[in-house]
């Protein structure tokens, strides 16, 4: 485990699997470093994440450094024959997704995924078996706000301070994914723009308000903004217009809308949101790993939705509409 924020609570997911041994643990801050050790004494401590990246007796490698680390790392693993588990995002620039692709495509045996966490949450995946159903008919428009509601870890925290944060990679990504998973569509073309309003008198540069237009490749649109700033508790708002039925989960609760009619009653939902926690999807992972079935997350699936965010910053960037650039793993 490299980075020991969130990477602690990986630990528990690859210990649910037996055959799986948490061996080594690496943080750049000895405090942290420390304070976690201390809960795990069988594990090895390092400083340097070099002593895990590249340890012949090490198989597989999670990764939950600052954002701005990820492609060295994840490029040195792959080179020394580990597979990789990283926590979003992947990278920050197109040309360490070029980097990332490339090792991937050299080192075909290994996986790689992701903790694009909203897939293990039991009302989206409810959610998801009634769009295969079509119960809610066409979609033909989406909306996902990724309201963060902790303004201070970006005008206080590490990530305001690394050269490049971005609000989309680091948050609206997590809608991204989610909005792919549930259409089984891909994202064609985006249009993006933003603001800094809440953050002008801060030492935050970026934005730390972004939304986008995205256009689907079945038809439909879509609406995703990460809104850093937002004077609300953490949230994932999600919105999902269909011709037969509408679903929307606010700060208040979800509901399904069969009816046009105002004096119709919503059916309330109460299947669990969150219900996951961070290590949730490690078991499949390992199992990936060991016996060879499909990873929850494929690497491809990381790399596009990279690419889609990646797009969104460019056209940010541009002030232009950008058409997202996919790579293929496997070609």
């Amino acid at each position: 485990m490299i980075g020991l924020g969130v990477g602690e609570k990986h630990i528990a997911g690859y210990q649910s699997d037996q055959r799986c041994h948490v061996t080594m643990l690496c943080d750049t801050n000895q405090s942290k470093l420390s304070e976690v050790g201390s809960r795990n004494r069988d594990c090895s401590l390092t400083t340097q994440p070099e002593d895990i990246l590249t340890s012949p007796d090490i198989d597989v490698v999670s990764i939950a450094s600052h954002d701005n680390y990820h492609r060295d790392q994840i490029v040195l693993a792959l080179q020394h024959g580990k597979h990789v588990f990283v926590e979003k995002p992947l990278c920050l620039f197109e040309d360490e997704l070029d980097d990332i692709v490339r090792n991937l495509k050299i080192n075909s045996n290994l996986l790689l995924s992701s903790n694009l966490i909203l897939r293990k949450t039991p009302r989206f995946i409810e959610l998801r078996e009634r769009l295969y159903n079509n119960d809610l008919g066409t979609p033909y428009y989406w909306e996902g706000d990724y309201d963060y509601g902790r303004l201070h870890k970006i005008t206080e925290g590490w990530r305001g301070q690394i050269p490049f944060y971005s609000v989309v990679h680091g948050g609206a990504i997590h809608l991204l994914d989610l909005l792919c998973w549930l259409s089984r569509s891909q994202v064609k073309r985006v249009q993006a723009l933003g603001n800094k309003l809440a953050t002008h008198d801060t030492k935050f540069k970026r934005h730390d308000l972004v939304t986008a237009l995205l256009e689907m490749e079945d038809g439909s649109a879509a609406k995703v903004s990460a809104n850093f700033a937002s004077v609300v508790p953490h949230h994932h708002k999600l919105s999902v217009y269909g011709t037969k039925g509408t679903f929307e989960q606010s700060h208040l609760g979800a509901a399904y809308f069969w009816e046009r009619d105002p004096q119709s009653k919503p059916e309330l939902v109460s299947t669990a949101y969150p219900g996951t926690a961070k290590g949730d999807m490690l078991p499949a992972f390992v199992k990936a790993v060991l016996d060879g079935t499909p990873p929850e997350i494929t690497a491809q699936e990381v790399v596009d939705v990279m690419s889609i965010s990646l797009a969104i910053e460019k056209s940010l960037q541009t002030q232009k509409p950008v058409n997202v650039n996919y790579q293929p793993i496997n070609n």
